[in-house]
C-alpha cells in the first residue's frame, strides 16, 4: 500500500450560532498533528451557505450559487477520507450539515467517514448513528470507532482542551488509526479502478 499521507478533510458540521463545533473541531485537528500519515483540511460549512433548493439532476445550479458549490465541491473532492464533527439536533444531525451532504455525490464515493459527536446526555451518537444510515446511500463508509463528547459544554475546560484528555485522546487515535488503513486501502483502489456511482 502506498506511504502517501492521506487527506483528511474535517468538516464543521453546524452553523449554529453560538456553536461549540469549532472547539471539537480544534482538538481533533490538533491530536492529528502527532500522525505522519494525514494532512489536514478543517472545512467550515458556515463558509459555505448553500441554499436547500438544489438543481434537478442534469440541472446547473443557480449561477450565484456554483461558486459556492464548487468551491467546496473541490475541497471534498481532493479529501480521501472525512471527519465528520456534529452536535445532536432534536436526535438528528443539524440540517446544514444534511443539506451540505446532499448537494454532492461522487465526492463521497468509496472513502471513509469518522465520525466525532457531542452533544448532551447522549453526546451525539444518535446524530452520528443518522450519518452512518446517510453516508451508507452516497457509497461513503463510515469507520466502526467513533469520538464522542457527553455534556461537551463541561467536558472542556477554558483552553478548549478535554477535562479528561486520555480517554479522549485514546479514542482519537483509535478513531485516525482506522480512516488512514482505510483512507490508504480505498485510495489504491480508486487509483487501481475507478469506483462508479
Amino acid at each position: 500500500m502506498s506511504q502517501e499521507p492521506i487527506q483528511l478533510a474535517v468538516i464543521i458540521g453546524s452553523v449554529r450560532a453560538g456553536r461549540f463545533g469549532p472547539a471539537v473541531t480544534q482538538w481533533f485537528a490538533g491530536q492529528t498533528r502527532d500522525h505522519s500519515a494525514v494532512t489536514v483540511d478543517v472545512i467550515d460549512l458556515e463558509q459555505y451557505p448553500l441554499p436547500l433548493r438544489m438543481p434537478d439532476f442534469g440541472e446547473e445550479p443557480p449561477v450565484e450559487v456554483a461558486p459556492v458549490k464548487n468551491a467546496l465541491g473541490e475541497r471534498l473532492q481532493r479529501a480521501d477520507a472525512y471527519v465528520v464533527v456534529t452536535p445532536e439536533y432534536n436526535h438528528a444531525p443539524p440540517a446544514a450539515l444534511k443539506n451540505a451532504i446532499d448537494w454532492y455525490r461522487s465526492e463521497w464515493a468509496a472513502k471513509p467517514v469518522g465520525l466525532i459527536s457531542y452533544g448532551g446526555l447522549s453526546g451525539g451518537l444518535r446524530a452520528a448513528e443518522h450519518l452512518r444510515q446517510i453516508f451508507a446511500e452516497l457509497h461513503a463508509m463510515t469507520v466502526r470507532d467513533a469520538v464522542s463528547f457527553h455534556h461537551a459544554w463541561n467536558d472542556f475546560t477554558h483552553e478548549g482542551e478535554p477535562s479528561s484528555p486520555e480517554g479522549s485522546e485514546a479514542a482519537a487515535k483509535v478513531l485516525l488509526d482506522q480512516l488512514v488503513w482505510w483512507g490508504v486501502a480505498l485510495r489504491d483502489a480508486r487509483r487501481a479502478r475507478p469506483y462508479n456511482v
